[in-house]
C-alpha cells in the first residue's frame, strides 16, 4: 500500500484519560439517577448498596475485563478483516501498563467501528441496563466503568463518523489511532 493515499488520525493519550473521566462522570449522573429513583424506594438501602461479596465480584470482574474488552476488538475485528484472527495481536503497552489488541489488516469502516465499540456495548451498556432492571448497584458500577474504559475507543468511533464510509481503515500499530486510505 503507497504511503501517499493514507492519512494518520490519531488522539492524545492525556486528552483520552481526561475524555475518560468526562464520560464516566456523565454515565454517572445518567445512569445513577434513574437508577436510585426507580430502586430508591423498593428496595432497603442495604440491598441496594449491595454487600461485600459483590464488590470484590465487581472488583474482580473490572480486572478480568480489561483483557476480556481487548479480545472483543479482537474477536469483532477478526469478523471483518480479510484474514480473519490472522491479523490480530495483542499486547501490553508496558510504559502505560495497557493491554491492547491491534489489526494488521486495512477493513472497513463500519466494521472498525464495530469492533471499536463492540467493548463498551457487552462490558458497560449491557451490564448497565440489566442493573437498571434487577437494582443492582456493583453490576451498575461495572457498567459505568467499562463505559469510561471505552472513551478512547468513543472518539475514535466518533472520528470515523467524519470519514468517508467508502474509506478503508488501518489500525495504528503503536499509537492510539489509525490510518485512512482513500
Amino acid at each position: 500500500m503507497a504511503e501517499e493515499n493514507r492519512r494518520k488520525v490519531s488522539i492524545d493519550i492525556v486528552k483520552a484519560n481526561i475524555f475518560a473521566v468526562a464520560i464516566m462522570v456523565i454515565a454517572a449522573i445518567v445512569l445513577l439517577v434513574p437508577f436510585f429513583l426507580i430502586w430508591g424506594g423498593r428496595k432497603p438501602t442495604m440491598e441496594i448498596l449491595g454487600n461485600e461479596s459483590q464488590w470484590i465480584v465487581a472488583f474482580v470482574a473490572m480486572i478480568i475485563g480489561i483483557v476480556v474488552h481487548e479480545l472483543i476488538h479482537g474477536a469483532t475485528w477478526a469478523c471483518y478483516a480479510p484474514s480473519g484472527w490472522k491479523s490480530i495481536s495483542f499486547g501490553i503497552m508496558w510504559k502505560m501498563l495497557t493491554p491492547y489488541c491491534h489489526c494488521d489488516e486495512p477493513m472497513n469502516i463500519p466494521g472498525y467501528m464495530m469492533g471499536a465499540m463492540m467493548p463498551c456495548v457487552i462490558l458497560g451498556v449491557i451490564p448497565s441496563i440489566v442493573a437498571m432492571f434487577i437494582g443492582n448497584l456493583p453490576l451498575l458500577a461495572l457498567g459505568i466503568f467499562f463505559i469510561a474504559a471505552a472513551a478512547g475507543d468513543i472518539w475514535m468511533t466518533w472520528l470515523l463518523t467524519k470519514e468517508n464510509p467508502k474509506s478503508m481503515v488501518l489500525d495504528h500499530p503503536s499509537e492510539a489511532g489509525f490510518y485512512i486510505i482513500d
